[in-house]
């Protein structure tokens, strides 16, 4: 039986996913380049690596300024500003002739980074019709998801002509999107003469709702888990303890990345018609498990299905998180400047990435692979009951 009460999402909306599209495809196609170009400049692992989390880094630093700039001059220049940042840094990188300079030019990527992610976050508030928020935000993350997984496909391509070469075709897919966005997303919502007044919605109002601390509990998980243990984790735990090659790891973490967009899009529809807590409760569960049975895997058939399954249980629960935060920021459909509680909210996720591979490595350096990714389930349970205690928004 078709689905009338499921009306197409606003173009606003659409215009927002294809943005995330082009951004991750773009950010995939440099993932693969950007370690071993810093290794070309002859230095350590280690210092290759911290080119990556120099980008993370300036993303929670710049974090707070970016939701100040969201509120004073609004989304649209914020978000445009911040890709074009992200397209210079990139174009910068391309260019750079020592190791000092590719790290000083991939973390001001950062800064532009986390402008673009903090006004595209605060536009979808205001633009997604309260019934279609969890839609809305599944949308959004499938389409980010997409990008991703086709990014590294296009990035390995190209690296085999040059490593300079993923860097110029991110800057060229960004410049689109900006030229694509800044047309067809101008003069948005705000002017919406039925709305009242915009108010400006802090983090300090907003973080003493128990449902947006809720969140705050998921989205450190979700930092935590996906954008940290899960990449730095697996692949050691293919190598070091399933005795499998590295290319093996791949196939772990795409099971995960199909796991989670067979559902982001089933769990946003799920949140809009049953409410947000009951697919949160679900795919926190689901993610607890599954880190238990990830650190307990004897082969990679069975990693695989675990990881397939994780990942269900990220797209379950993704799109619910992002629609009860608009619930708490967007409240009685008021007017709002929510730039500076977005970025609260994203600077959480973005701390759990960062602390995630530093303390589950520890971890597993002294208490083995089973204790990290228990250590894993352990927050996982800790969201979940967070969510067993707050009121149910809708």
């Amino acid at each position: 039986m078709r689905d009338v009460a499921a009306p197409r999402l606003p173009r606003e909306v659409r215009v927002l996913v294809f943005a995330a599209f082009m951004i991750a495809i773009g950010y995939g196609v440099v993932a693969p380049a950007l370690p071993v170009f810093a290794r070309s400049f002859d230095v350590s692992v280690a210092a290759a690596s911290a080119v990556v989390s120099a980008f993370a880094v300036a993303r929670v630093l710049f974090a707070p300024v970016s939701g100040r700039l969201v509120g004073r001059t609004g989304e649209l220049p914020v978000f445009c500003g911040g890709l074009l940042i992200v397209a210079a840094s990139s174009a910068a990188c391309a260019l750079a002739t020592d190791y000092a300079q590719l790290l000083a030019f991939r973390a001001a990527g950062g800064l532009g980074s986390t402008m673009f992610t903090v006004s595209a976050a605060s536009l979808l508030v205001r633009i997604s019709p309260p019934a279609m928020r969890g839609r809305a935000s599944g949308a959004w993350a499938t389409g980010f998801l997409l990008g991703s997984i086709a990014g590294p496909v296009v990035g390995g391509g190209l690296i085999a002509g040059s490593l300079r070469a993923p860097f110029f075709a991110y800057t060229g897919m960004l410049v689109l999107t900006v030229l694509v966005t800044g047309v067809l997303l101008r003069a948005p919502a705000r002017t919406d003469p039925v709305r009242p007044v915009a108010v400006t919605v802090t983090f300090a109002a907003v973080v003493r709702q128990p449902v947006f601390r809720a969140a705050l509990a998921s989205n450190f998980v979700n930092g935590w888990t996906v954008y940290g243990v899960r990449v730095a984790l697996v692949p050691l735990f293919v190598v070091e303890v399933l005795h499998r090659p590295d290319s093996w790891s791949g196939i772990a973490l795409a099971a995960f990345a199909a796991g989670t967009g067979a559902t982001l899009l089933l769990g946003g529809r799920w949140a809009d018609r049953r409410g947000r807590r009951l697919p949160i409760l679900v795919g926190s569960a689901t993610v607890a498990v599954t880190s238990l049975w990830i650190g307990l895997t004897s082969g990679m058939t069975e990693l695989v299905a675990a990881s397939l399954v994780s990942g269900v249980g990220t797209g379950l629960m993704s799109p619910a998180v992002n629609a009860a935060v608009t619930d708490v920021i967007a409240v009685r459909g008021r007017e709002v400047n929510s730039g500076a509680a977005l970025a609260g909210f994203q600077m959480v996720g973005d701390v759990g990435a960062i602390i995630g591979p530093v303390v589950a490595g520890m971890i597993v350096e002294r208490g083995g692979y089973f204790a990290a990714f228990a250590t894993t389930a352990a927050i996982a349970v800790v969201s979940f009951v967070y969510w067993l205690r707050v009121p149910v928004l809708r």
